[in-house]
């Protein structure tokens, strides 16, 4: 009886020699893997516990007589199969609302002639071996979870202890199986095995009336394809196939289903056929693939998707949604821009939204910080506190709907952007990457000359020559002393359609800047363009720092113009269509080809983090038809076809912050130099703090794919690491696939110059266009979204009034208070970090690669490098002779400072392109 009935082995000693062989397996290294087989640790582990089991039987039998023993052990030896179990325990921690279970636990007790067994939630190990019998995964018996007995409706998140039941020769678990028969989905964040085998889950778990389907989820340890453990191979294979869905049905919320569709989703004809837009996506109209969501199409126009609303809301994989943090931090923004937005409403309806007497109304918008500690301090004394406390409650009301003022901008008397702010904010601003070398003089067009006509600029030689300090062109041109802001092909084939609305005037237009002596830039020469369209406009206009208070007013008004070309093409090109909508592609391969035990999956996740949803909210509010960009900006219904036009010159490999900079001829390739790179613009701040970033990261990111990719071979023998590039390329990036320019992926050198440009791009390039947007455009009157007049001159109607009160024309042509604010509120939510943002050099998940001291050594190198970054940033910013940083009146360039805390702080480096 002795020899054939199970036994429940759960001693110390079992304990611990499973915790031992467990901790082994663990802590083996990627290389340690590749020596020694996992059914050589596996084997290892369960003839250890056999022996334990004999040698118990043994004990248990000594009142038999010697010979018996003898015949009683050898048959235990010989027959190793008896089915003897262990008692595993499993810590695993969940979120959930207390008061939506609680609902359903009163669901149940109503309904008490249900069978409760069928409630909770089921889980099973899986073996990293395989039954030699069946050639199937070890699997455990179902050992469930029912929080409904000790449920706590004080605490949203809490830890269960579970025991699982598996056979002595179980091996060594890497994956559950899980299964939700509850009503409701739960988030489960961890399971852990002994306080050895760990599973970072952070994963919605849907019942399973609604995904049958069990949900796997694997240990922590990283795996290539060609390590993958045999017990895991098919479960590997299993969860891509499920991430990847079938391409067809309306997707639910509950799905994490990842697919492709081209932009058809951003107008609504059904609404009328103002709201009706152009798909993006195809020939016609190139542009990076979204998430597909399968909702039904228009009624109006078949090959458009219906927007999202209520009963069909906007879909996003279920894992990529926003926490409950970063979801309460954009809602309290939205009710602060509401806040903000109510007296400035009131009075602009009272206007009809037509006038801003002067630049106090303005000004009025912003809080004068009326509390002052040392005022305080000064006067403690001497005032009574009831009134003290009165003064403070009534100097807080009067500022309670009013913004806070942007740091950055310096408001000075003539409430205009200065020409030496101007030029700054081009290399240290809100959108950095458009300033460019001049290499030929006069620039000239890349349009096609047959539809747009002459390709030829306005600028001449009288234009600029006296700026050049003694120069001829060509020597400042040879010199490296000329550049240029040029957003000319840009706007030009869309003025016409802009100027058409009564509130909206734009110009396509140029900016010739002088490099001086003190390394700051200078405007010397601002070209205006337009279609030929009456004979009182002329298509092109010249304007040069003024020489009295006419042409000051007219270089406002010109200067004004650029910045609102500029501001445009930061949110649409630079912005949205450079980070956001081209790195999509790679986030929806990723987690249609890369398992969550891959290491490139697992070194990218958190870069990764968000930004389907936030891509996903700015499809249905800012990119869509009448939405926020329409509404606050010069493009108007243009504005995605702009973002198309200028998607057919992107491209991946221009997209390295060193390529970008040699691209733009702001740098040239220089070995003696400590990134490679020589800056023709020395104080250039986004360059100069960049490049410690992408050093940073692309020595992480070289240490990392060395580790797991040490020859090339390695790389090209990846199945997962080819399917992910292949589709972010040939589906993702479909309109442009067949361009020579795409790196190829062959070396290790090459994974690492993909890895490096992907993560550079989600992090600190993204950080440096969205941060800083509030304090950088929060006063409209140095950086207006749009315009409302053209310049005047002397041959135009409206030359008259523009001579009797140039400021009032100049007021005249900026957005009304109510667009003002409302885009000062849209600004400032874009600006805003969330409390739970993660920032560049902090890794939460550092338990992935336990075992692995190479890659944790990696990444603490890495996140003392992000010190030293903003160490050294610091220091620059205090360094008077980098004037395009420091200076009287000069704000510090913080928006490559790695770290941040919540707010709108103008600086931080949050790993994901989170909002």
């Amino acid at each position: 009886m002795a020899g054939t009935k199970e036994i429940l082995c759960s001693t110390t000693m079992d304990t611990f020699n499973s915790k031992y062989l467990l901790r082994n397996y663990y802590n083996f290294s990627h290389h340690q893997r590749q020596k020694y087989s996992l059914s050589h640790s596996t084997s290892l582990f369960n003839s250890c516990k056999r022996r334990i089991v004999q040698l118990r039987k043994v004990v248990a039998a000594a009142a038999v007589p010697m010979a018996t023993q003898l015949i009683q052990l050898d048959s235990i030896m010989a027959i190793p199969a008896i089915p003897v179990q262990l008692a595993v325990t499993a810590l695993v921690t969940v979120k959930y609302d207390a008061k939506e279970n609680m609902k359903e636990l009163m669901f149940h007790w109503w309904n008490s002639g249900a069978n409760t067994a069928q409630r909770g939630v089921f889980l099973q190990l899986v073996s990293t071996d395989v039954d030699p019998r069946t050639g199937e995964p070890k699997v455990s018996k179902d050992a469930i979870l029912d929080w409904s007995r000790d449920i706590n409706m004080n605490a949203d998140k809490v830890s269960h202890e579970v025991q699982f039941l598996v056979d002595a020769n179980f091996g060594v678990p890497g994956a559950v199986l899980v299964s939700n028969k509850n009503q409701k989905e739960f988030y489960l964040e961890s399971i852990i095995i002994e306080g050895l085998v760990h599973f970072k889950c952070h994963s919605w778990v849907q019942p399973e009336k609604l995904h049958p389907e069990k949900r796997i989820f694997f240990s922590n340890k990283a795996f290539l394809p060609s390590e993958t453990p045999i017990g895991l191979k098919e479960l590997r294979k299993k969860e891509l196939r499920q991430l990847r869905g079938n391409e067809e049905g309306v997707r639910a919320l509950s799905d994490r289903i990842y697919d492709y569709d081209v932009y058809n989703d951003l107008g609504n004809p059904d609404k009328g056929t103002e709201y009706a837009r152009p798909i993006l996506g195809g020939q016609h109209r190139p542009y990076p693939r979204r998430c597909r969501t399968g909702r039904p199409s228009t009624k109006s126009d078949p090959k458009s998707e219906a927007p999202a609303n209520e009963s069909m809301p906007m879909y996003v994989p279920r894992d990529e949604s926003f926490g409950d943090v970063k979801r309460q931090t954009v809602d309290a923004g939205s009710w602060k821009g509401m806040v903000n937005n109510f007296f400035p409403f009131l009075k602009d309806s009272s206007t009809k939204g037509e006038v801003i007497n002067s630049f106090s109304d303005i000004n009025e918008l912003y809080k004068e910080n009326p509390f002052n500690e040392s005022d305080w301090q000064e006067s403690r004394k001497n005032t009574r506190f009831p009134v003290k406390l009165n003064k403070m409650i009534k100097d807080s009301t009067s500022d309670a709907f009013k913004f806070n003022p942007p740091k950055i901008v310096s408001r000075d008397a003539s409430c205009c952007l200065r020409d030496d702010e101007f030029g700054r904010l081009t290399l240290a601003g809100m959108n950095p990457i458009s300033i460019e070398r001049l290499k030929v003089f006069p620039p000239v067009s890349k349009l096609d000359p047959s539809i747009y006509g002459p390709q030829e600029s306005a600028f001449r030689e009288e234009h600029i020559i006296c700026h050049l300090d003694g120069m001829s062109i060509n020597q400042a041109i040879e010199e490296n002393k000329l550049f240029i802001l040029d957003y000319h092909d840009t706007y030009f084939p869309f003025v016409n359609s802009i100027n058409a609305h009564p509130d909206r005037k734009a110009y396509a237009t140029r900016t010739i800047f002088f490099l001086t002596q003190m390394g700051t830039l200078k405007p010397i020469a601002i070209e205006l363009s337009l279609p030929p369209i009456n004979p009182y406009t002329p298509s092109k206009q010249v304007f040069t720092p003024p020489v009295d208070a006419t042409t000051c007013w007219q270089w406002q008004l010109a200067k004004a113009h650029v910045c609102s070309n500029d501001s445009g093409a930061h949110e649409l090109i630079q912005h949205w269509l450079r980070t956001h909508a081209c790195m999509e592609p790679f986030i929806i391969s990723a987690r249609r080809h890369l398992s969550v035990m891959h290491p490139i999956h697992k070194l990218l996740h958190p870069h990764m983090r968000y930004t389907m949803e936030i891509n996903a909210r700015a499809r249905e509010l800012l990119i869509s038809a009448g939405g926020i960009i329409e509404s606050l900006f010069s493009t108007k219904e243009c504005s995605m076809e702009i973002t198309s036009f200028a998607y057919k010159n992107w491209r991946f490999d221009m997209e390295s912050l060193p390529a970008d900079l040699i691209r733009r001829g702001i740098a040239e390739a220089d070995p003696t130099e400590p990134h490679g790179l020589k800056l023709l613009i020395e104080d250039y701040p986004y360059a100069n703090d960049g490049l410690l970033i992408w050093s940073a990261i692309e020595k992480l990111v070289r240490d990392f794919v060395k580790y797991y990719y040490p020859d090339s071979s390695s790389v090209r023998s990846d199945p997962e690491l080819s399917a992910w590039y292949y589709e972010s390329i040939n589906v993702g990036h479909a309109d442009i696939r067949h361009e020579s320019w795409w790196p190829r992926l062959s070396t290790p050198e090459d994974l690492v110059s993909i890895l490096t440009t992907i993560i550079w791009i989600a992090s600190a390039e993204h950080a440096a266009l969205n941060f800083g947007q509030y304090h950088y455009g929060g006063y409209v009157p140095v950086r207006p979204s749009y315009m409302r007049r053209l310049v005047p001159n002397e041959h135009d109607p409206e030359y008259a009034t523009f001579l009797a009160d140039p400021e009032g024309y100049f007021l005249s042509s900026l957005p009304s208070l109510r667009e003002m604010t409302f885009l000062m509120s849209v600004l400032d939510i874009l600006s805003t970090h969330s409390p739970d943002e993660e920032y560049l050099g902090e890794r939460k998940d550092l338990a992935a690669w336990a075992g692995e001291p190479e890659i944790i050594e990696a990444f603490y190198r890495f996140s003392m490098d992000m010190r030293m970054v903003e160490k050294e940033i610091e220091k620059r910013n205090a360094n008077p002779k980098l004037r395009n940083r420091c200076g009287a009146g000069v704000s510090p360039y913080e928006l490559l400072v790695p770290s941040s805390g919540p707010g709108v702080t103008c600086r931080g480096v949050p790993n994901s392109i989170s909002i």
